[in-house]
C-alpha cells in the first residue's frame, strides 16, 4: 500500500523551522489533492453514497494531527479523510474505501463517512452529528483510570453545538478532569443553516469555557496558528490540566456535501475566504521567507499526484467483499467468539 508509517517515524524532519513548514504544507498538499480527485470520481459515479470534502479546512487536519503520538486517539466526524490521512491512514486503505472496496480500512462497508483504523488508534468517521463525543470521553476516561500518558483528539463542526451530547460531554470531561482535546471545526454552517441563525450565543469558545474547560479561539486558515494552539493544548493535557476547547474557525469552500446545490451561501462569502486559502497562506509566508520556490511547489503537487494515482489503481484493482462474507460482523458468530 501507498501512505506513510505511524507518526512517530513521520514526524522526523530536517530539524529546521523550513523543514517543519515544509513537512505540513505536503500534508495539506496530500489532502487536497486527494479530495480534489474525489469530487471528480463522484462525478465519474466510481464514488457511491454520500461524500463531505473539507477543501479550504487542511489546516486544522495538519496542524492537530502532526503533533499527536502514536498512542493517542482520533474521533471524527464524516468529513473525515483529511483527518485520517493526517493521522496515517494509508491512502491505499482511504480510496478503496471511497470505491467500497473489501481492501478498504473499513473492508469497503463504511464509505466516505466511516474510515475507521484501530492500528493507528483513529476511531471514526462517524455520520452522526455529535456522534463522536460521547467516545470520545470515553476513551479518554480509560485512559486517566489507567494512568496512561495519552491525549484523546475529538473533531466535530459547529452544528454540534446544537446536540446534547456536546454539552454532556463536555460537562464530564471537565468534572472528571479528562485528557481530551476538543477540536471545533467552526465553518460557520451546520449543512445550510449559518450559525448566526442558529445560534443567540456565535462565540463557541466563551460557551465551551462556562463549563470549566480551557477555551481558546485560532485561526483555524493559519496552520502554524493551528499547530501553536495544539502544541499548547496537549503539553497542558498531558501534564494532569484536564480537557481544553480549541475553536478552530475555518471555512469549507465547497458544499456540505456533493448533493448540496449551495443555495445559502453570498459568491463574495466564499471568494472572500478563499483569498484566505490555507495552502497559500503557508506558502506565500515561506516565499517571503526564502523557504520555497515555484519549483518545490511543483514537486509537492506532483508528489502528492502520484501518491493519490497509486491510491485510485489500488483501490479499482481491488476486489468488492464476497457475498458470502455480507452478514459477517452483523451478525455474531459463537465460533468467532
Amino acid at each position: 500500500m501507498s501512505g506513510r508509517p505511524l507518526l512517530a517515524t513521520r514526524k522526523e524532519t530536517t530539524g529546521t523551522r523550513n523543514g517543519r513548514r515544509l513537512d505540513l504544507l505536503r500534508e495539506m498538499t496530500r489532502i487536497r489533492v486527494f479530495e480534489e480527485r474525489c469530487v471528480e470520481l463522484y462525478s465519474a459515479t466510481k464514488i457511491r453514497g454520500f461524500l463531505h470534502v473539507a477543501i479550504g479546512e487542511e489546516a486544522v487536519a495538519a496542524g492537530v494531527c502532526g503533533l499527536l503520538e502514536d498512542d493517542d486517539a482520533v474521533v471524527s466526524t464524516y468529513r473525515e479523510h483529511g483527518h485520517a490521512l493526517a493521522r496515517g491512514v494509508p491512502m491505499d486503505s482511504v480510496m478503496a474505501e471511497m470505491y467500497g472496496k473489501v481492501t478498504g480500512c473499513s473492508r469497503g462497508r463504511g464509505g466516505s463517512m466511516h474510515l475507521f483504523d484501530a492500528s493507528r488508534r483513529f476511531y471514526g468517521g462517524n455520520a452522526i452529528v455529535g456522534g463522536g463525543l460521547p467516545p470520545a470521553v470515553g476513551l479518554a476516561l480509560a485512559d486517566r483510570m489507567r494512568s496512561r500518558r495519552r491525549a484523546t483528539v475529538c473533531f466535530f463542526g459547529d452544528g454540534a453545538f446544537a446536540e446534547g451530547e456536546f454539552h454532556e460531554s463536555l460537562n464530564l470531561a471537565a468534572l472528571w478532569h479528562l485528557p481530551v482535546l476538543f477540536a471545533c471545526e467552526n465553518n460557520l454552517y451546520a449543512m445550510g443553516t449559518a450559525l448566526a441563525k442558529s445560534h443567540a450565543q456565535t462565540d463557541l469558545a466563551l460557551r465551551a469555557a462556562s463549563y470549566g474547560v480551557a477555551s481558546w479561539t485560532v485561526d483555524g486558515m493559519d496552520v502554524l496558528a493551528v499547530e501553536e494552539a495544539t502544541a499548547r493544548a496537549l503539553e497542558r493535557i498531558r501534564n494532569g490540566g484536564g480537557p481544553v476547547f480549541l475553536e478552530l474557525r475555518t471555512y469549507r469552500f465547497r458544499a456540505h456535501s456533493m448533493f448540496d446545490p449551495d443555495r445559502y451561501r453570498d459568491k463574495a462569502e466564499v471568494a472572500a475566504w478563499r483569498e484566505r486559502d490555507p495552502l497559500e497562506l503557508l506558502a506565500r509566508r515561506m516565499r517571503e521567507d526564502g523557504e520555497l520556490t515555484d519549483a518545490d511547489r511543483e514537486v509537492l503537487v506532483a508528489e502528492a499526484t502520484a501518491e493519490v494515482d497509486a491510491a485510485v489503481r489500488f483501490a479499482e484493482e481491488s476486489p468488492l467483499e464476497d457475498v458470502d462474507e455480507l452478514t459477517r460482523f452483523v451478525y455474531s458468530d459463537p465460533a468467532e467468539v
